[in-house]
């Protein structure tokens, strides 16, 4: 009988303009958040380092290599880098400066013994487990982040003993050791793979380990800072590589790669979802303008029905359902129509190399029903201030 009176003979145009401002607000948003969260988590998996962790060098040039300019930082030049608005961590990467070999020490896998060199970083750059990434003199091994290049070289090599590849997972079972060497000293430490990494050359060691090593075995030498490691700010990755340029540093090309297209998709996304914002707020002001006008265009009808004896409470929560169902309309359209986006755009990403978890992000679905919600809440206040009113 209520909504008979109230909607059946009104003119749902406005209606209509809103909610399909509503529906393309809400599929934009989703949208734009779902892959704002997706790229930002491009490649964690891989990678044991933690999120826009970089590692600088100085250039390399005809000068460096004649000796003529130095390639390592000196304090001030760490402390002028550490002031710079981009740089949320920064710490030098410690290298070796004693002698150490790297052999395997396993049936698994064919003997191989190489020299190596071996950094240290902070465990608050990488995502190893603290409990994991610890050593001290008497320790059962060493734990150590691998190089994928090493994995390849040492696969190439089993290749050609006519041994099976050897996986990840495997890798970290196979037993190696370390060979620590100085005049007149020798000392053997077993090694325990912990990790692989695309973004470092050199063979990761915990920093105990590293200051054992240039105490007890040093080469005379004093030892010098090539590189430093650091995580760039979110959002600030342009001025960073700006940096670099100014600055003649560099980083590793792939990890400048995957910087860059973080930083340019997230401002995208960034961009989309503000703009989804304030689509579905103009849309929802019209909404709510067009629950007003219909309140105030039956007042005469409204006031007969509550001196006939329907209670206020029954009018506001007709008017309140209507408008729900409207609003569930309009959220169930913008997440089908999402899922059908997300289809496509995961089909071009995966054509284009980029691999991204395909499952759905709760925070992009929760955002349409935190829209819902408030959208429900302030029309039942307006509903009622409206009903009221009328009295």
């Amino acid at each position: 009988m209520i909504k008979k009176i109230l909607f059946n003979y009104q003119n749902k145009s406005q209606l209509i303009i809103a909610m399909i401002g509503s529906f393309l607000g809400f599929t934009f948003l989703v949208t734009s958040i779902h892959y704002l969260i997706r790229v930002n988590e491009f490649g964690e998996g891989e990678e044991i380092l933690g999120n826009n962790t970089m590692i600088i060098q100085k250039k390399i040039n005809n000068f460096s290599s004649l000796k003529m300019t130095k390639n390592d930082f000196s304090e001030r030049e760490i402390e002028s880098i550490q002031k710079e608005n981009f740089v949320e961590i920064l710490q030098p990467i410690l290298s070796n400066n004693f002698d150490v070999a790297l052999q395997t020490d396993s049936e698994l896998v064919p003997y191989l013994r190489t020299d190596v060199f071996v950094q240290s970083v902070d465990n608050e750059f990488t995502k190893i487990d603290s409990a994991k990434w610890k050593w001290a003199p008497g320790d059962e091994f060493v734990p150590i982040v691998l190089p994928r290049e090493f994995l390849v070289m040492l696969n190439t090599f089993a290749s050609a003993k006519g041994i099976p590849p050897i996986s990840d997972d495997l890798a970290k079972s196979v037993g190696f050791k370390f060979t620590l060497t100085s005049p007149g000293k020798k000392e053997f430490e077993k090694v325990r793979i912990v990790g692989f990494t695309n973004e470092v050359s050199a063979i990761l060691v915990p920093e105990t380990f590293m200051k054992y090593g240039n105490l007890n075995f040093p080469k005379g030498e004093p030892a010098i800072i090539t590189q430093l490691m650091l995580t760039v700010k979110e959002g600030l990755f342009g001025e960073f590589e700006n940096y670099l340029d100014k600055r003649n540093l560099e980083s590793k090309e792939n990890s400048m790669i995957v910087g860059k297209l973080k930083s340019v998709a997230g401002t995208l996304f960034s961009i989309l979802i503000a703009i989804s914002v304030i689509t579905v707020f103009l849309a929802g002001l019209v909404l709510v303008q067009y629950a007003q006008l219909l309140i105030s265009r039956n007042e005469y009808e409204i006031r007969t029905l509550l001196r006939q004896g329907y209670s206020p409470k029954k009018v506001i929560n007709s008017i309140l359902l209507y408008f729900i169902k409207v609003f569930a309309v309009i959220s169930a359209a913008s997440i089908i129509a999402f899922g059908l986006l997300k289809y496509f755009i995961d089909k071009l990403l995966d054509k284009g190399g980029i691999q991204i978890d395909s499952g759905f992000t709760f925070l992009s679905v929760l955002a349409v029903i935190l829209a819902f919600v408030i959208y429900s809440i302030v029309n039942y206040f307006n509903a009622k201030r409206g009903v009221l009113k009328t009295q």
